[in-house]
């Protein structure tokens, strides 16, 4: 699944953003084209992700969606020759985004697991610290005699 549409690359840089997927000349995007590339975009992503976090996502935050729409253009401006500098730097800092996120120096904003049931929801605020284990095998009560 893609992380991304069409519909979105529409809604965040307008219909004339498509032109680098005009593989016929005939001034449509190629639909097959864009989806094969935001598939790519999605999997680019998720293999940054995946370092902290389990992928492919569940809820898709914008700036994961945004940043599939742009890794998606940049390659098919590559792959139409059509690459422009604009392309170049959006791809260049969304892959920079990501390494960050990767590194755990940004981090991504998702919704809270929903609970099993019977499960109960963990308090919110600092917990207390518990440890525990085996009884000790040599304390100074267990060696004063020897």
């Amino acid at each position: 699944m893609a992380y991304a549409t069409q519909t979105d690359i529409e809604e965040l840089y307008g219909a004339n953003a498509l032109y680098v997927a005009d593989r016929d000349g005939d001034g449509v995007a190629d639909v097959a084209a864009v989806t094969r590339a935001l598939q790519l975009a999605s999997g680019e992503i998720d293999s940054f992700l995946g370092v902290r976090y389990s992928v492919p996502l569940t809820h898709v935050p914008e700036i994961v969606g945004q940043a599939c729409v742009d890794i998606a253009l940049y390659r098919l401006a590559l792959s139409a020759d059509v690459l422009s500098e604009e392309h170049r730097r959006r791809y260049e800092d969304t892959i920079a985004h990501l390494k960050r996120i990767a590194k755990g120096e940004a981090m991504l904003v998702l919704p809270a697991e929903p609970l099993v049931e019977g499960e109960e929801p963990l308090p919110d605020g600092p917990q207390p610290i518990v440890a525990g284990g085996p009884e000790k095998l040599w304390t100074r009560d267990k060696t004063r005699d020897l």
